[in-house]
């Protein structure tokens, strides 16, 4: 599927991965950015005012499900839908910071307003002669860490979610695809990591999985996590246990 001349809805438009792929698409498609800031929205409008906005809190997912549906009735083809945003709380279980309220909060935003989208899109989705759903996941989706435990498991949740709804679309026009990234320079990872690839290579990466029409793709040290873990689970989880 060559990005040319879509409609396409992201999350998570107004900064890091997301922001870079609004910048690499938008001159070619017609883009519907979904963002929590409402003034990182405006913004962004500004600069390129082909761009339409919505202002939504992706762990409201009732109201992530009527916008869905709002941008399905207005847009009746969707070309692709593009699950980038996240939200990633590091304290462990054990940590007198942790708050239990970050759980709903996490697995809302990372998971199940990715349901959402979907559900609320289909019917626009199924009406377009080629469609894709890309469901932006992680390393961490394949092997967990000690911190960001309900990260981790959202990401896991995603990855067998996007395998058992692309069996239930099979023969459709929508297919379902999934990016695993390796830890990105982006400001959720300030302070963490080392050798983090930048948001604009790995916008890049995206889009080029996106085009090559590859269901699962890894980017950057994905790559060599996946066939650790497939040779030596055991080495795979001690490298990522402390990351």
């Amino acid at each position: 599927m060559k990005l040319l001349n879509k409609t396409i809805v992201l999350t998570g438009g107004t900064s890091g991965i997301g922001r870079q792929l609004v910048e690499q698409l938008v001159g070619d498609n017609q883009l519907i950015v979904l963002g929590r800031d409402a003034e990182k929205l405006s913004t962004l409008k500004k600069q390129w005012p082909s761009i339409i906005t919505f202002q939504v809190d992706l762990a409201d997912v009732n109201q992530v499900h009527l916008i869905a549906q709002s941008i399905a009735s207005a847009k009746t083809e969707i070309d692709l839908l593009i699950n980038n945003a996240a939200a990633q709380f590091m304290p462990k279980f054990t940590d007198e910071a942790f708050t239990f309220d970050t759980v709903k909060k996490e697995v809302d935003t990372n998971f199940t307003s990715v349901c959402a989208l979907i559900h609320g899109l289909l019917p626009a989705l199924l009406a377009s002669e080629s469609s894709r759903v890309i469901n932006i996941n992680s390393a961490l989706g394949l092997v967990p860490k000690a911190s960001s435990a309900v990260y981790c498991a959202t990401k896991g949740a995603l990855n067998i979610f996007s395998q058992s709804l692309r069996y239930q679309l099979e023969g459709s026009v929508v297919g379902v695809q999934q990016a695993f990234l390796p830890l990105v320079d982006t400001a959720m990872t300030k302070g963490r990591g080392k050798n983090k690839i930048s948001s604009d290579a790995a916008a890049a990466e995206i889009i080029a999985g996106i085009e090559k029409g590859e269901d699962d793709f890894d980017i950057g040290a994905t790559r060599f996590l996946r066939v650790l873990n497939a040779l030596a689970p055991f080495a795979a989880r001690k490298l990522l246990k402390a990351s």
